[in-house]
C-alpha cells in the first residue's frame, strides 16, 4: 500500500517578497527546435541549421517563443499556485539565444506583492524570472504578474 501525499498549493498568504523558486531542468535539441519553429515562427535562423549560420544568431536558435513555452512549463513545476499561473501582465528579454544541447532550468523570485483592495480574495504577485542555460547564462529574463487568490476564509 503507497500513501499519496497532496502536492502543497500556495495562497497569497504563504508568499513574501524575496521567496524563491527553483526548476528542474529541460534539454533543448535541434529537433525540437525546428518543430516548434515549424509550427509557431517559421525564420530560417529557428529551421535550418545551415542557413542559421549565415544569419545574425550564427547557428541555430530557438525562437524565444519557445523558451518562453519552455520557460512556463518549468514555471508550472517549481511554483505551485492554488489558482493556477494566471498571468496580468508580463515585460519579456532574451539576452542570449537557446542552443541545441541547452540544459534550461528557472529561478522567479517574488519582488512585489499586492493585496487587492477592491476584491480581498485576491492580489498581484510580480515575480523577476530568470531562464538560464546550463552556462548560467540568462537566456530570458521577464518580470511578470500574477493573478493569486487567498486562501479560502481569509
Amino acid at each position: 500500500m503507497s500513501v499519496i501525499v497532496p502536492p502543497v498549493y500556495l495562497f497569497l498568504d504563504d508568499l513574501n517578497v524575496g521567496d524563491v523558486f527553483r526548476s528542474a531542468s529541460i534539454r533543448v535539441d535541434a529537433q525540437q527546435i525546428i518543430a516548434f519553429a515549424e509550427q509557431f515562427d517559421p525564420q530560417p535562423f529557428h529551421l535550418d541549421e545551415e542557413a542559421a549560420e549565415r544569419t545574425f544568431f550564427r547557428g541555430l536558435a530557438a525562437s524565444g517563443w519557445h523558451t518562453a513555452a519552455i520557460t512556463m512549463k518549468l514555471l508550472v513545476g517549481c511554483v505551485p499556485l492554488d489558482c493556477g499561473m494566471i498571468g496580468a501582465g508580463s515585460e519579456i528579454a532574451w539576452p542570449l539565444p537557446t542552443r541545441p544541447g541547452d540544459d534550461l532550468r528557472v529561478e522567479s523570485e517574488v519582488i512585489d506583492i499586492s493585496p487587492s483592495r477592491s476584491k480581498p480574495h485576491q492580489g498581484l504577485v510580480t515575480c523577476r524570472t530568470k531562464t538560464l542555460n546550463q552556462g548560467d547564462e540568462v537566456v530570458q529574463l521577464s518580470t511578470s504578474k500574477l493573478l493569486v487568490f487567498r486562501r479560502p476564509g481569509h
